[in-house]
Parts: C-alpha cells; structure tokens; sequence
C-alpha cells in the first residue's frame, strides 16, 4: 500500500499539461490548453486542460478529471498504478508499507513469475520469425490462415519447437530456476523428475492481463496434428499469475477500443478475436474455453455496459449464448445477441466477407436478449405448456436486471411481443424479485450466524492462549467483523457522506457557478464535497470512502452515470463490497414508493452533513490539543502551554461557528 506521504509528494510534483501531453497534442488557449479529445472521435478540439486548477474536461463527451483520473481513464488502469505512473515521471520514490517476510516472498515468486513468463513470450516469438522449423511450420501455419504480420506482431503470437525440452534448456541457460517453469505451466515434471516443456510442437498464443504483463499462454496443435487428438488447446494451468475465470483473452489490446466506443463483442476463441482485429473491429474479448465467469464480466463493466455475444449458430453457441445472458443482465449489462449462420464461427465468417460486410451483418442481424431467447425456445413450439415455461425463462431473466426502468420496458416489450398480459407478466417477475431478495436475505442470516460462531471460537481460543496469541486472534476478530459492515472510521458522519455520494453524487445542486476563469459551470454533489472539503486539505480518514468520493467526482457530469451500479460493478473487490453495503436496503421492493428528494433538500442535506463533519473534526482537534496541553503543563513548559491555549481558542470558535450553521441548516431543513 502506497502511504499516504508518498501519495502527497506525488501529487503535489504531477503537472496536468504534462502528463495530458504524452498523449495529447495540446495548444495554448489563453490561460488553459486545449486539443483533440482522447476519448471520443473528436473532429475539433473540445478537450481543455487548466494548469491553474490541475484538471481537463472534454465539453462533448464530458469526460476528465485531475491527472490521475486521466490515466486511469486513458490507459485503463487502477488508481495505483496510475500513482506509480506518475511517480516514475517525476522520479518519486515509492514508500509503501512493510511486508511481512511471506509476503515478501509471495510477491518476490508473482514478479518473478511474470519476468519468466516475458521471456518464454519473446522467445517463442524469436523461434518463429528467426528459427528456420519457426519459419516453416509455426509462420506457414498463422499465413495459411489468413493472419497479417501486423496482427501476428499485435498479438505476439509465437511458436514452441516440437522437441520437448528445447524451452527449458534455453531458460536454464539463460539464468531462469526450473522452479519457476513448473509454478508458470511453461513446464512440467514426469514422476522421474524429468522437466517437459508443456507447448512442445505448438503455435502460441499469450495471454496479457489488462496492465499488459504476460500472465499465461495457449497452445494450439497445428492443423495436420489435430485429427483424433482431444486436446486441440493447451492453456495454462492456475497459477499465482493467472486465475482463467478472471481473465478474458485480448482484453489488453482492446481495452482502449472497448471504452471508446462503448462497447465490446464476446466471441469463444484466439482465432475469432484475432480474425474480427484483422477485420478492423478491435472491441473485441473471448472467454477462450471457460463457462463466462462474474469475474469476467466485472472486468469488462469497466469499460463499458454494452456486450454482443458473437457465437456460432451450432448447439453450443446456443447454449452458451443463453447461459451467458442472465448471468450479464444481473450484472448491469445491455445486451445484445447473434448467431452467425450455421456452420460458421467469427473466423471463418470473416475469412468470406469483407470488413464492411462483417460489420452490417453484425448491425444487422443483432438482437436484444428478448428477441433471441423467444426465437430459440419458441420456435415450432404450440404446446401451450411449452409455452409458458419459455415465457416464464424470459420473465426470469428480465427479473435479474437490476435497473427498474429497464425492467418495466423489457417487461412492455415482452408483453407486446409475445401477446401476454403485461400485469400477468409484471406479478411473475415481482414474484422472482421476492423470491431473490429472501433468498439474499437467509443467506445473509447464515453468514452471520457463521461469523457469531467463528468470534465465538475465537474468544474461546483467545482466552486459553498467552497474551501474544491473545492478541493475535482480537485483531483476526476485528477484522472479520469488518467484512460484515462497512469499515469504521474516525468520523462518524463520513458513512453518512458517502452513502449520500452512493445515491445522489452525480445529482447537480449548484447551475452555473462561475470560476475563477470566468467559465460556467454547473457541481454535482460528489463535486461540491471534494472541493469543499479540499479548501481545509480535508479527507476522508477511510481510504475506501476516499476512493468512492474522488471516483464519483471523476465521473459526474458523464450521460446515465449512477453512482451505486458503477461501484456495485467496480474493480476493487473491497471497494464494491463497502458501497453495496452501505446502499443495501432490505425494503428494495417498496423503492418506487420512496419520495425522490428534490434538488434544494439534497443541497441542505449536503451542505449540514458537511457541517457536521467539520464540527466532528474540530472536536477532534480540540481532544487531541487537550491531551497536548495536559503533557506540556505536566513538563512546566509555559511557551507550549500559551501556544496551545491559543490553538484551543480558535478551534472552540470554529467549533461554535459551525454548530450556527448547523442548526440554521436544521431550521432551513425543517
């Protein structure tokens, strides 16, 4: 974890100009810089960047942020990498906090894992351009399948000589332990120890996580090699460095593509992702083998909410394409479907047609999840019991989409479809909601008698062990209650801020605030509270609630932005579990009956939820200076004493000010 000084020296040496302008060809306009945005086709310059206040926007597709949530937008990072970007611009020096020694370790074997799994990748790439069997076998097969040298150089596809133990000698020889072959899947061991290279006689495929490290590989026997054999692919085995249900094949090179044009194409193989690049359309993942996974899923929502599942029209592209789609809709995902005719994967669809005609077929012939799952399972069918059951299934899954509006008009759509009655099928989809919501509810109710009984061990355990263990097993306690509710934290009003920033933080409460720059601009609350608190270098002393503020204040202001479905999706796994926490509630089905506040009683609610953080930091300050002046009088020192007495007059003065506003904001509330 990068600390907290760090983050600040960080912070306080990153130039805005600077770093928008690795990317951006910028031009003085005035005080501020302007050029093509990075995030959208942009035809004129619509994306500005002030030095003064640290901050870009792009006035057409309204994304931006400071320097940081620039990175992490343009480059599609986490927001620590985005802070050792920066570091390594700047020449920082990264103080992170202690490891234990196994720690250290398990990170020292990760790195080195990813610095064998860099090499393996370069030399399967050198054996197919340099090596003359690479030439003829490996190369003559990616060209005899219609692969362009860019797109083989895109992918770093590669190719492993079919002696079986050609890799490890060379990795050996090059300084590379054995014991890192076997942990990466490159390698494995026979029972007489002998070493065995795992892709021997195999055409490579590496596998990039989303930072772009080389975490795994896929194997594929060639053409003349297949006939009989079962075991066509060879992928890496789980590792530390690769969880398969975790990551999606081409992810890294489409990432950028995907968030740019707000959407992204699921196919099942290597093949069908590099053949639809080769086509020009690069917003495209595969799931390469695995059942798609919420992981995965996860992953993609952050870069987009839009996904067509690109299938084959066989059994089994139906199969997957109707078992993926609920698992998509729970997630928050709009989703469309096709089938390319049958007979014909994305590869070899795009072999017969070219680029344009690929991409009017797919505009085409897509259809949303309704349309398919009717088509499928409707089809031929007139047994009215039949019927029902389909119609029930496509209820079901309308039922697991957890926007309402988008419910209420799959629901409309379904009903003028199929010729149901829309009340009929409004009862059935409530009935699955229920049914949902109790089942959230039982399990949530087992897990915490399971936890009362894990505290309950553990104090048992803790008071029949010595002081040290005793210790020990509080701090294990505390942190397991900490998984049942949001993480505590100095504040008590902080909770209450960021829920507030979960429900209404994209809402605008301010119009036309005029700056400093002369400009117009209109604050939402989860801006109006980071520059707010900003103007006493104020911050949240939960870096989970910290992250949820400065995300949302990132992102205000972007088209359909909800604050509780971007976290409940978000990347970080703690984040997400904190914010559903925090914005759980257990009478979900009587939402609609919820008054909407309006926007003059969110602003009061914001500005007195302020006021009482204030108010609560001060009392802070004043106990901490009580505790000083206690020490200084005790040690006779008059100077200290005088100097802290002073102090404590101007925080009880600021303590009274704020408690007026307080109660104005009350009496205003009332």
């Amino acid at each position: 974890m990068i600390d907290r000084d760090t983050i600040d020296k960080i912070l306080e040496a990153t130039n805005i100009v600077d770093v928008v302008s690795e990317f951006v060809t910028l031009r003085k306009a005035g005080i501020n810089y302007k050029g093509l945005c990075p995030f959208h086709d942009d035809k004129t310059p619509s994306f500005m960047v002030s030095p003064t206040k640290g901050i870009c926007h792009c006035f057409a597709c309204g994304k931006g942020g400071n320097a940081v949530n620039f990175l992490m937008e343009h480059e599609q990072i986490s927001y620590p990498d985005a802070l050792r970007w920066l570091a390594k611009k700047y020449n920082i020096e990264i103080r992170e906090r202690e490891l234990s020694a196994e720690e250290k370790q398990q990170a020292s074997d990760r790195e080195s894992m990813f610095i064998v799994n860099e090499w393996a990748k370069n030399y399967f790439v050198d054996i197919l351009k340099k090596n003359p069997d690479g030439q003829a076998i490996g190369l003559q097969y990616f060209r005899s399948r219609g692969i362009r040298d860019d797109i083989i150089e895109k992918f770093k596809l590669g190719y492993a000589l079919s002696r079986r133990d050609s890799l490890s000698k060379a990795a050996v020889a090059a300084g590379y332990k054995e014991d890192y072959l076997v942990k990466t899947g490159l390698c494995y061991r026979k029972d007489n120890g002998e070493l065995v290279d795992r892709y021997a006689g195999r055409v490579i495929f590496p596998w990039f996580s989303v930072a772009g490290k080389v975490n795994a590989f896929g194997g594929r026997l060639l053409d003349s090699r297949t006939k009989g054999v079962q075991q066509k692919y060879v992928n890496s085995p789980e590792s530390d460095i690769f969880h398969k249900e975790r990551e999606l094949y081409g992810l890294y090179q489409a990432k950028r593509d995907i968030a740019k044009q707000d959407h992204v194409f699921m196919v099942e193989g290597y093949t069908d992702v590099i053949a639809m690049h080769q086509c020009g359309i690069c917003n495209v993942v595969a799931n390469s083998g695995t059942a798609l996974s919420v992981h995965q899923i996860k992953a993609l929502r952050r870069f987009t909410p839009n996904i067509t599942l690109l299938y084959d029209g066989d059994e089994a592209g139906i199969h997957a394409a109707m078992r993926g789609t609920d698992m998509l809709l729970a997630e928050g995902m709009n989703v469309k479907v096709l089938l390319l005719p049958d007979g014909d994967d994305p590869d070899s669809f795009s072999r017969k047609h070219t680029a344009e005609e690929f991409r009017k077929y797919i505009e085409t012939n897509q259809s949303d999840f309704i349309r398919f799952k009717s088509d499928v399972m409707l089809r031929g069918v007139n047994d009215p019991i039949k019927r029902s059951e389909a119609i029930t299934s496509i209820v079901r899954s309308i039922s697991v989409i957890p926007n309402q509006i988008t419910r209420d008009t799959y629901i409309h759509e379904c009903s003028d479809r199929l010729r149901i009655n829309e009340q009929t099928l409004i009862n059935t989809m409530n009935s699955f909601i229920r049914g949902d919501i109790d089942a959230a509810q039982k399990e949530q109710e087992r897990e915490a008698q399971r936890q009362a009984a894990a505290n309950t061990t553990a104090a048992a355990t803790s008071s029949a062990t010595s002081s040290t263990a005793s210790a020990s097993t509080a701090s294990a306690s505390t942190a397991s209650a900490s998984s049942a509710e949001p993480p505590a934290s100095e504040n008590p009003i902080e909770p209450l801020l960021v829920k507030l920033i979960l429900q209404h933080g994209g809402d605008i409460i301010y119009k036309d605030v005029k700056t400093a720059d002369g400009e117009n601009i209109d604050l939402t609350v989860a801006q109006f509270i980071d520059y707010d608190l900003s103007q006493d270098n104020l911050v949240f002393s939960n870096p989970i609630f910290q992250t949820i503020l400065a995300e949302t204040a990132a992102h205000s202001g972007e088209d359909g932005f909800d604050p509780a479905v971007f976290f409940a999706t978000y990347h970080d796994i703690n984040v997400s579990s904190v914010a559903s926490r925090l914005i759980f509630n257990k009478y979900q089905l009587c939402r609609s009956l919820e008054m909407t506040p309006d926007e003059e009683s969110v602003r009061l609610n914001t500005i007195h939820l302020l006021s009482e953080f204030r108010a609560h930091h001060v009392q802070n300050r004043l106990n901490a200076l009580k505790q000083r002046l206690a020490e200084a009088q005790r040690e006779k020192n008059g100077e200290e004493v005088r100097g802290i007495l002073k102090e404590m007059m101007e925080a009880r003065s600021l303590r009274d000010t704020i408690a007026d506003s307080v109660g104005q904001s009350l009496i205003r509330n009332i």
